[in-house]
């Protein structure tokens, strides 16, 4: 009994520090060689100017990132870098009433992300990440309701370039 406890005790460590990826409980795998990430700045290149959201979407990307890796956040020469621009930010209807006016309408909100990974160049992409939030026709989305809005779309969109570039969802 002794003996495979001590086999066990042995085997375990080596069979762990001899992955050549580490994982995290987020579901990313990361080279053991990525320590540092970057950022750059989304500017807002949509056709509806929000004012704000290209500094919120930026700002959220990277708190995601800081909370779901061990990496480092740098200004430059960053081992994984993320950048692009918010591409569409559209309010539309989606359903209508007997009276042809809005029931819902749909904001929608487009970011293209180009992921660069110095380490791997297999895993970049340019890929296009879209989310949208419908709301009652009959109200405007101003105020708390717009930031809430915005809030989850932005959180949905970071989320799946997360998935895209670390995760391999």
């Amino acid at each position: 009994m002794k003996t495979n406890l001590k086999i066990l005790l042995f085997i375990l460590p080596v069979v762990f520090w001899s992955c050549s990826v580490k994982y995290s409980l987020t579901g990313a795998s990361i080279s053991p060689e990525t320590k540092t990430f970057q950022v750059n700045y989304f500017q807002n290149n949509s056709t509806l100017i929000e004012p704000g959201i290209d500094r919120d979407f930026t700002n959220k990307l990277i708190d995601l990132l800081i909370n779901q890796t061990s990496l480092d956040l740098v200004k430059s020469n960053g081992d994984l870098l993320y950048e692009g621009e918010i591409v569409e930010y559209r309010i539309s209807p989606t359903t209508a009433t007997a009276n042809n006016t809005a029931a819902q309408n749909r904001l929608t909100i487009s970011v293209n992300v180009r992921f660069i990974d110095k380490s791997d160049s297999e895993a970049e992409f340019e890929k296009r990440f879209s989310f949208y939030y419908d709301y009652p026709g009959s109200s405007q989305l101003i105020g708390s309701q717009k930031d809430a809005a915005i809030d989850e779309i932005f959180e949905r969109i970071t989320q799946d370039v997360f998935n895209a570039s670390l995760a391999k969802w």
